[in-house]
């Protein structure tokens, strides 16, 4: 899918999500593909001016991988120390707890993909 995100885009996103896990018999595993596909749309509203991304959703042999592109060369960045009363900066620790595997792919200046994997 190529689209622009908006604050409830998300939201869409996590039904298809969830609906190709049932129809390829994962199920088991939208709880997490559904978190973690949330924190990368919600970080392409935050920091990609245009707010236009690529969602690609692809069944593994043992799970599934999900993929966000968009077209800022800012790489994302773990916070290693946060603040209690910090209102953001958790997103990624999120995703590396839910997952199996998550990285980012450079796309030369013409943006990047950071993708995960559940199984």
């Amino acid at each position: 899918m190529r689209l622009t995100v908006g604050a409830h885009s998300a939201r869409h996103i996590r039904r298809i999500v969830r609906s190709l896990l049932r129809e390829w018999e994962l199920a088991e595993l939208a709880d997490a593909a559904e978190l973690a596909v949330t924190e990368l749309v919600a970080n392409v509203v935050r920091h990609v001016p245009d707010r236009r991304c690529g969602v690609l959703v692809l069944r593994l042999a043992a799970g599934v991988r999900v993929e966000v592109s968009d077209g800022s060369p800012q790489l994302p960045r773990t916070r290693s120390e946060l603040c209690p009363e910090a209102e953001d900066g958790r997103g990624l620790a999120l995703l590396d707890a839910v997952v199996d595997k998550w990285g980012v792919d450079r796309r030369g200046k013409a943006g990047k993909t950071v993708w995960f994997e559940c199984g």
